[in-house]
């Protein structure tokens, strides 16, 4: 066996980078899963919870609160078996997008809401404060991943990379 260590720096981030690519597909793919799963028990729920940014009229924002955990279902199956790994982290990378939008609205308008990412969301009882910064930042946390898979969409152990013929090599330090 020869072992072959990486001398350069473009070497090493050439390593590297497919182990952070699967970091953040599978990272990305958790945070659909667990949003979807949160939501897809109680659909009315969601959609109220996308009516609170009161930025659509009621019943197109139930009918997108009622889509919405589906999408992000489909979203996380696919990046955890690592299908369609591009579009999936485009797709991704739109919907946090309009999320950061929405939830910047809704600062900027002075709504009391919970953004409803992982949950029934919707208008915030009197006297709680809602958490718009966080929100925000974790949401341009996870964009960041959708963007790094766009760039990079090939990782280790993924159904593309197996379509494709690749093959996982590894180099030891």
């Amino acid at each position: 066996m020869t072992v072959t260590a990486p001398r350069t720096r473009a070497a090493r981030r050439s390593a590297v980078r497919p182990w952070l690519g699967i970091a953040a597909r599978l990272g990305l793919a958790a945070v659909w899963l667990l949003a979807g799963a949160a939501k897809v028990d109680d659909l009315a729920a969601s959609g109220r919870a996308v009516n609170a940014y009161q930025v659509m009229p009621y019943d197109l924002a139930t009918v997108i609160g009622a889509a919405l955990p589906f999408v992000e279902l489909a979203l996380g199956v696919l990046l955890l078996v690592g299908l369609a790994t591009r579009l999936a982290a485009g797709v991704s990378a739109a919907l946090l997008v309009v999320f950061v939008t929405g939830i910047a609205s809704a600062w900027s308008r002075g709504l009391a809401i919970d953004c409803g990412c992982f949950g029934s969301g919707g208008q915030l009882a009197a006297g709680q404060a809602p958490s718009y910064l966080p929100e925000i930042l974790r949401d341009l946390g996870f964009l960041l991943l959708a963007g790094f898979l766009l760039i990079w969409p090939r990782t280790p152990f993924s159904v593309d990379g197996w379509l494709a013929g690749d093959t996982v090599e590894v180099e030891d330090e």
